[in-house]
């Protein structure tokens, strides 16, 4: 009964007053010095590319990371796992969903939730072309939710190289995290996401003209209508509601089969309810949910350290699954 009651996380910093505070903080001033990358573009089926970026120390070991809605593996929950798990002598591989690279996908696609064909893209070609001994998954929010997609869609077929996975913030029912963004108190995240998306779908338009209404795109205000008409439009969704029920992984994560850490804090003000799977991690053998009371939307800082809380728990987790570690 992997259901983790009793989280190490003791809170964050004294001036970090709450959930928004714990979220947002971090994401303004959090710097992480020191990464750097070499680049891999690879092919996908569809006639697009995706981009990788590779930061190795000459392990045996790799960390596959995906990154959340509009970030990168530039962000800092990205590069603090980096620069962790290279300093345990652990080589990283932090992948960039299609338009997150710095340069703009050949195909009228862009990603989701959901986009768990290219993380399997991204997997499949580190085992056909690499010889680790063993290989991680680690998801941030929306990373964290192609995943535990991608790993309940293998099933019993997932490669035998992959040791275990970790994910936090993570979104593990896809309607109950879309619905926060309609609460007044998340105005600031959902602006700041549309703003970005609303971007991205502009360039699509220079890029296919027709495929969308940019009349329409300049006046939307929330993601209920941009997912109705935009997200689901171009991937293939009757609506947005078809598109959060299709491609939420609860769907999958029966599934899973490996080893499988979920920690998603009390107060994260982007997760409701169904996005903390207490009974499956009851039940389940190989999911296990740790809820801390504090740590907010990918934040679990801890007062003069470097790497948060968070960082370090799914290294421990990681490299306990994996006795070779």
């Amino acid at each position: 009964m992997p259901l983790i009651k009793n989280s190490t996380y003791l809170g964050p910093p004294r001036l970090y007053f709450n959930g928004h505070f714990e979220t947002i903080l971090p994401s303004v001033f959090r710097k992480i010095q020191g990464v750097t990358y070499q680049r891999e573009r690879i092919d996908t089926v569809d006639g697009d590319f995706l981009d990788l970026d590779w930061s190795e120390v000459g392990s045996k070991k790799l960390l596959i990371v995906s990154h959340g809605l509009e970030g990168n593996s530039g962000r800092h929950y990205v590069t603090g796992l980096v620069k962790l798990f290279n300093q345990h002598q652990i080589d990283v591989l932090a992948w960039n969903n299609r338009s997150c690279s710095g340069e703009m996908n050949l195909r009228p696609v862009l990603y989701h939730h959901g986009a768990s064909d290219d993380l399997k893209a991204v997997v499949d070609h580190v085992v056909s072309n690499r010889e680790y001994e063993g290989i991680y998954l680690a998801g941030i929010s929306m990373g964290g939710a192609q995943t535990l997609k991608y790993l309940g869609e293998e099933g019993a077929m997932l490669s035998s190289s992959i040791k275990g996975a970790a994910v936090y913030s993570t979104p593990c029912n896809l309607p109950d995290s879309a619905a926060t963004l309609r609460l007044p108190r998340n105005v600031f995240y959902k602006n700041k996401f549309l703003a970005k998306l609303k971007v991205k779908m502009a360039e699509k338009a220079k890029q296919f003209p027709g495929i969308i209404d940019e009349e329409l795109l300049q006046k939307v205000k929330d993601f209920d209508v941009f997912d109705d008409h935009f997200t689901a439009k171009l991937h293939g969704f009757k609506d947005g509601q078809d598109f959060y029920h299709s491609v939420s992984p609860d769907n999958w994560m029966q599934q899973i089969t490996i080893p499988t850490l979920i920690v998603n804090a009390l107060n994260d003000p982007l997760l409701m309810d169904r996005c903390y799977p207490v009974q499956l991690a009851s039940q389940h053998d190989q999911v296990y949910l740790e809820m801390p009371k504090r740590g907010g939307h990918t934040g679990f800082a801890v007062s003069g350290q470097e790497f948060s809380w968070v960082e370090r728990r799914l290294l421990q987790f990681l490299t306990v699954q994996d006795p070779d570690s």
